[in-house]
């Protein structure tokens, strides 16, 4: 902590002020001097203790050890004639006596590497450290071994004294190894941002979400959507952006013979693409496809059309509904709508013949289309090719499978049929990979 000589002649002046021996006052007096700010006292605390309390002996001990100073310095040079290799060791031995200065040093260097390496996996500090305290622990077991060889049959009282000595200067050392301080904690509040309450349940399975874990998660994803409906708004939404455009400027300024001149930008078109998702809504599947329809049509304002549609065992358009109906209640209406048969098992083939039948026209360069489910037919005619040929009528195919990668493939499993004809096949087992999935398709 800087000080300046200012600061020191300031405190010096106010001791009058107070009593020096009360410490409470003589502490609240060097912090009120030297803590700028409360980043600095939180750190002026650490230091004060560290320098008189940890650093040092308290009176009492100074008093006790002032008898036996000669038996601490012999047991000192012992110590250190005992064979080792590492300079850390000399270290503990030198704070043992009272000269704190070379562990504290060493210490130091560890806290600079640590704060250096904080962004990233590094298992040096941590060797450091407990290099460190597997040399206090040798000098603690050498220390005592000393103690009873040459002291305990000779003097009990001197002993025992030298003994308790070493030990509280073990148990300092072992503190502030422990206890360094981290100078990023700085006490004060920190406030999340929805990206990090969505850390926690946003890795989280949506099978295994709980009501509460819902609702929660529903008011976060609305605060991250209205972001992204801003950022897109800010895209589009602002006329004057963009470069000048030259021709429309003069023409503009033609009939007041070029003055004033009234400038022309070059508008781009909003480029806006078309949605169709095919949702699969059997068992845990369902928890998946309706975040993600959810989401989609949070955004619609950011896509020129969303079509939605629903299966088990044949395929259904809830279009209308999302489209007449807020969200939650169009859920609703689709959990309870009589003709999906939530009983049926899944049929992935008859889903994609129900599609080329009756709305393959929806199908352009500007859709992408979109399919949540996990791929498991129950062992009936996965159709695949009508799924190759709907891609070649779209822009893009986006398959979202909310099951574990590792399980792709196995049992009735058909995704790896499917995938040949995706542009892309993702993992979507929680909110934050289906949030990210969202994101990359608005922006």
């Amino acid at each position: 902590m800087r000080v300046s000589t200012s600061e020191v002649l300031d405190s010096l002046n106010q001791m009058k002020l107070i009593d020096p021996t009360d410490e409470q006052q003589f502490r609240s007096l060097l912090r009120s001097n030297f803590a700028k700010s409360m980043r600095d006292v939180q750190h002026f605390d650490r230091l004060y203790h560290l320098f008189f309390h940890e650093m040092r002996v308290e009176t009492a001990d100074i008093r006790q050890a002032a008898s036996y100073s000669d038996q601490i310095k012999q047991a000192v040079e012992t110590l250190k004639r005992i064979p080792h290799d590492n300079s850390i060791f000399d270290a503990v031995v030198d704070f043992l006596q009272g000269n704190p200065m070379e562990l504290l040093r060493e210490m130091r260097r560890i806290q600079t590497e640590e704060e250096q390496a904080m962004l990233r996996f590094n298992l040096g500090p941590l060797s450091d450290r407990l290099n460190i305290m597997l040399q206090i622990n040798r000098a603690a077991s050498a220390a005592q071994a000393l103690v009873e060889e040459h002291y305990a049959k000779t003097d009990s009282v001197a002993a025992r004294e030298l003994a308790d000595h070493f030990e509280e200067r073990v148990n300092t050392a072992r503190t502030m190894l422990v206890y360094e301080p981290n100078q990023l904690e700085t006490g004060t509040r920190k406030t999340k941002t929805e990206e990090q309450r969505m850390r926690g349940l946003g890795e989280k399975s949506f099978s295994s979400f709980t009501r509460e874990e819902i609702e929660e998660m529903r008011d976060a994803i609305d605060k991250l959507v209205r972001k992204l409906k801003n950022i897109v708004s800010r895209r589009y939404a602002v006329r004057n952006r963009g470069s000048i455009d030259v021709k429309k400027t003069l023409r503009a300024s033609a009939k007041y013979n070029g003055v004033p001149v009234e400038i022309k930008y070059r508008h781009r078109a909003k480029r806006k693409s078309r949605i169709v998702t095919l949702c699969d809504v059997s068992g845990s599947v369902w928890a998946a496809a309706r975040f993600m329809l959810n989401l989609l049509y949070s955004l619609q304002d950011c896509f020129d059309k969303v079509n939605s549609f629903v299966f088990i065992d044949h395929l259904q358009e809830v279009t209308p509904v999302f489209e007449e109906n807020e969200i939650n209640e169009a859920i609703r209406l689709v959990l309870a709508s009589p003709d999906i048969n939530f009983n049926a098992s899944t049929d992935y083939g008859e889903t994609l013949r129900n599609f080329k039948k009756d709305y393959l026209e929806l199908l352009t360069k500007k859709t992408t289309l979109i399919i949540v489910g996990d791929g498991r037919t129950n062992y009936m005619n996965p159709e695949d090719a009508i799924l190759g040929q709907m891609r070649e009528r779209c822009r893009r195919v986006i398959w979202l499978n909310p099951e574990q990668e590792n399980l792709w493939g196995s049992g009735d499993s058909e995704i790896r049929s499917f995938m040949p004809h995706c542009h892309e096949v993702r993992q979507c087992r929680n909110v934050n990979q289906l949030f990210t999935f969202i994101e990359e398709l608005v922006l």
